[in-house]
């Protein structure tokens, strides 16, 4: 009886996708009904109550990550809230 190992064919392995964080900061000028309004205009899937707990976070903790995933939509939302006025950390892998 002979065994034999398979070698899986590298090709053919999915790879792993890294994802990146958005990740706000907090600062001395920006209102919580901006950044909430901001989270709501721009983060997909956000609601009222998520948006207003993650701004508090930001005013609280300093920082909140708002939202995880590909580098290509982490970039748009990145520059999406920058533009709107809103301290942003460096993007970040998760």
């Amino acid at each position: 009886m002979s065994t034999s190992t398979i070698t899986p064919d590298p090709k053919t392995i999915p790879k792993t996708v890294k994802s990146w964080k958005v990740i706000v900061l907090n600062d001395d000028f920006n209102t919580f009904q901006h950044v909430s309004n901001c989270l709501l205009k721009y983060i997909p899937q956000m609601t009222p109550d998520r948006a207003w707990n993650l701004t508090n976070q930001v005013h609280f903790e300093g920082q909140a990550i708002v939202w995880t995933g590909s580098l290509e939509q982490a970039e748009l939302y990145h520059e999406q809230l920058s533009r709107e006025g809103l301290t942003m950390a460096p993007l970040e892998t998760a």
